[in-house]
């Protein structure tokens, strides 16, 4: 389940410890609780403690393996812009919860601009990309216009908490 980013209150700002928490676990989430308190300089009570008031205020939202779609049996990603052409609240909720039960989408994007989302999808195949996007995309009522984008290559960025580097 995805939970929405939401405003946190001033109270609730990270500080230095919590940043070098996140930073590590953005590096290697799989790190042991001694190795995040070692990083972040602080006992391994407290460690549990920080990482515990993380997750309930929203701040770390899961933990997940990062798998290959290649490897899976997708080696064929694409970017599909979707246009809806109503925003009543009732269509987007129910676009949103087919969005989430299609198979083959990695992330759902919903966006401002001339587009109101950006699927990533990984696929088996050229057919099975155009079955997703015929059967699972512009089926529904609320869609005026789809476009397809391959993915060539996939990049990580250093991540939410890096510092800025010269860029």
């Amino acid at each position: 389940m995805v939970v929405p980013s939401l405003p946190h209150d001033p109270r609730d700002a990270l500080d230095g410890i919590d940043r070098r928490l996140l930073l590590a676990l953005e590096r290697n989430a799989r790190l042991t609780n001694a190795a995040l308190a070692k990083a972040a300089g602080i006992a391994e009570s407290t460690c549990t403690q920080r990482l515990r008031s993380l997750r309930d205020r929203g701040v770390i939202r899961g933990f997940r393996a990062e798998v290959d779609p290649a490897a899976a049996g997708r080696p064929m990603q694409a970017v599909i812009k979707v246009r809806l052409g109503s925003h009543d609240r009732d269509g987007v909720l129910a676009f949103h919860d087919r969005l989430t039960r299609i198979p083959g989408v990695i992330r759902i994007f919903h966006v401002a601009g001339a587009d109101d989302y950006l699927l990533h999808v990984a696929v088996a195949t050229a057919e099975a990309l155009r079955d997703l996007v015929l059967e699972h995309i512009t089926q529904h009522p609320g869609v005026v216009h789809t476009e397809t984008q391959l993915v060539f290559e996939v990049l990580d960025g250093p991540g939410v908490l890096a510092e800025p580097a010269g860029v």
